[in-house]
């Protein structure tokens, strides 16, 4: 396997491990389902493998549309590049209910301010129930089997250029069957489901184009 460059699909570093004293707020989606933009947005993060190495991406994601509202990508797991998404994020429209794991970086106080003071209801998963968050486990799989274990990068500057090319994809070209074969762009841009005059002035031209 060495010589011939091939390694096994296995777990990468554990990324939710929650610091002790931190706060957790309860898992509120038990018996809901997101019905419109914004109704639900959920953040996670997973690690990116190179030839040498890991990165780090962290995205915030529409459940309802399954759009990649924000994302970055990083080499270490200071929170300075979560909070940065959570801005982005948080810059283009509000969501009802934001969902994240225990981890360390989502029941910090830099964190949870920023989804307080927008009166955002904070729903955490429960501990090792990956399946609470199902919609983005299923994003990383997607773009990892798609693009990131196909193209095997070498560098950061070769992952960040490549995935931000296949979200860009994953968002404006790649229709989905739960979505009845419409794309995430699609349907969070849907004018008879959000409002998109408010948000048109920070989209890319290709999104603009979108129905």
């Amino acid at each position: 396997m060495q010589e011939m460059g091939i390694a096994g699909i296995c777990p990468g570093p554990n990324l939710s491990k929650r610091a002790q004293q931190r706060a957790v707020y309860p898992y509120l989606l038990r018996s809901v389902t997101a019905s419109y933009p914004h109704h639900v947005w959920g953040i996670d993060i997973t690690y990116i493998r190179l030839t040498a190495g890991w990165m780090y991406l962290v995205a915030v994601l529409d459940w309802f549309s399954r759009y990649v509202v924000a994302w970055e990508l990083d080499q270490t797991l200071a929170i300075d590049f979560v909070l940065l998404v959570v801005d982005r994020a948080l810059a283009r429209a509000t969501p009802d209910i934001w969902n994240s794991d225990q981890g360390s970086h989502f029941t910090s106080p830099q964190y949870l301010e920023r989804l307080l003071v927008r009166n955002v209801r904070i729903s955490m998963d429960g501990k090792g129930r990956a399946l609470d968050n199902s919609f983005t486990e299923r994003l990383w799989r997607t773009g990892k089997y798609e693009n990131v274990y196909l193209n095997d990068y070498g560098t950061p500057r070769a992952a960040r250029h490549g995935l931000g090319q296949y979200l860009d994809f994953y968002n404006v070209e790649r229709p989905h069957q739960a979505l009845g074969y419409r794309t995430p762009a699609e349907v969070y841009f849907d004018p008879t489901l959000v409002h998109v005059e408010e948000l048109r002035p920070e989209l890319p031209s290709e999104v603009l184009k979108v129905g």
